[in-house]
């Protein structure tokens, strides 16, 4: 497909992503868009000017500040915008293109928001990797994997309060650890921040309270995915974990960026996941391609520093557990799901050193520390680094990309 619009090659948002969003502009009110080459396409205006003609779509969906009434009507509306403006992005004297002056709003004038009003989330524990490491640096290498993580997705129920979008800063958090096993704990601001690179998928269907999502029929309850930064206070974690999992060590924040891709904008990118051994329970077997080619990369750029250091390249594939298994695990006990909840996936990690996803790994503990651009080093994140995380797709010439993930940590408040 060839625009009219002209779209770099390296774009992340080409005519065959169309991701959504919310943005604002000029003092507005936040609003449903959607992302193509350097601007954003204002739903509510195009809806104004008839563009959607047709298709049933209510006056107020596009006036909303989130995109969960937009996401409420369902995939056959979904699909029918998405080749609406994939024609008239590619005919020249098109409405959107006889309206591009007001239609087309520039990406670098807008303010972007939050784009789902967020009622649930749930962060799996699906790298074989991940869990494999974290599992050696605490139980040591015959007890890393505990007996259960091959035969379900193992995940914990975060905090949505907590969730902001990409360019919101966070703020150290406080809290408890034991820096000594002989001591009593202390109370203080979290000596080891961490970046947890994962993905999140949203929830684009409900389901009733008692009803299950067949493994089958699971992709159909998705709406599309987004980058997601878990942020960890590692000292504060490791202290509090034991007996019920994770809580003040990570509800201090999660980070999201801005723009949702479809499924079907990454339908050409679909591959195998791993090999699944011992064989799942039956409830949980795919089988084909249920995974995503995406690869993966997350910077820290310091304070000052002329240029960001890569610290990791990974990819969506390296995933154990697929999305598709984890919303059939999450939904089997009856556990209802709503429009805009958000799964997470957990850290992603891969077979190679720089593919791990986290500085605890990266740094394998604080005993690896890893050097930054300006000459300094790392083993966690400091007060004023950036944290950028990056995704795209890419094959025979065509790139779905999800923009950045910008995140700066300020010391606590």
């Amino acid at each position: 497909m060839q625009s009219w619009l002209e779209i770099r090659q390296d774009c992340d948002f080409s005519i065959h992503n169309l991701p959504y969003g919310i943005f604002s502009y000029r003092g507005k009110k936040p609003r449903p868009g959607i992302a193509i080459g350097e601007f954003i396409i204002d739903l509510k205006q195009a809806h104004k000017k008839g563009l959607f003609e047709g298709i049933k779509i209510p006056d107020k969906v596009f006036k909303k500040t989130s995109l969960n009434s937009y996401i409420a009507l369902g995939q056959k509306v979904h699909r029918a915008v998405r080749q609406r403006l994939q024609e008239q992005l590619q005919t020249d004297n098109s409405l959107l293109a006889r309206h591009r002056d007001k239609l087309l709003i520039p990406i670098e004038e807008a303010t972007l928001h939050l784009p789902v009003q967020i009622g649930d989330y749930t962060d799996f524990y699906s790298s074989l990797e991940h869990a494999t490491n974290v599992g050696k640096m605490i139980r040591g290498q015959d007890n890393a994997l505990m007996p259960n993580w091959k035969y379900l997705p193992v995940a914990y129920h975060g905090r949505a309060s907590s969730i902001v979008v990409s360019g919101v800063p966070i703020r150290r958090p406080m809290g408890q650890s034991r820096p000594n096993d002989q001591e009593p704990p202390i109370f203080g601001p979290s000596r080891f921040v961490d970046f947890e690179l994962e993905v999140a998928f949203v929830i684009g269907r409900p389901t009733q309270l008692g009803e299950q999502v067949p493994v089958t029929k699971a992709e159909e309850y998705i709406f599309g995915l987004l980058l997601f930064n878990d942020w960890s206070a590692r000292d504060l974690q490791k202290w509090e974990y034991v007996p019920l999992g994770p809580f003040a060590g990570k509800n201090f924040a999660s980070s999201v960026s801005p723009w949702i891709v479809t499924l079907e904008a990454l339908e050409p990118f679909r591959t195998v996941g791993p090999i699944q051994d011992p064989p799942p329970l039956p409830y949980l077997q795919t089988q084909g391609k249920r995974t995503f080619d995406l690869h993966l990369e997350v910077s820290i750029l310091p304070k000052g520093a002329a240029e960001e250091t890569v610290v990791c390249r990974s990819n969506f594939k390296y995933l154990y557990w697929n999305m598709a298994q984890q919303l059939a695990h999450h939904t089997a006990n009856g556990c209802n799901i709503r429009i805009g909840d958000l799964m997470a996936s957990g850290t992603i990690s891969g077979p190679t050193p720089d593919s791990l996803g986290s500085m605890l790994e990266l740094a394998w503990n604080g005993t690896k520390p890893l050097p930054m651009s300006d000459g300094t080093t790392r083993i966690a994140v400091n007060d004023y680094d950036t944290v950028i995380m990056r995704g795209y797709c890419q094959k025979d010439g065509i790139r779905v990309g999800f923009g950045e993930l910008e995140t700066l940590l300020l010391p606590t408040g």
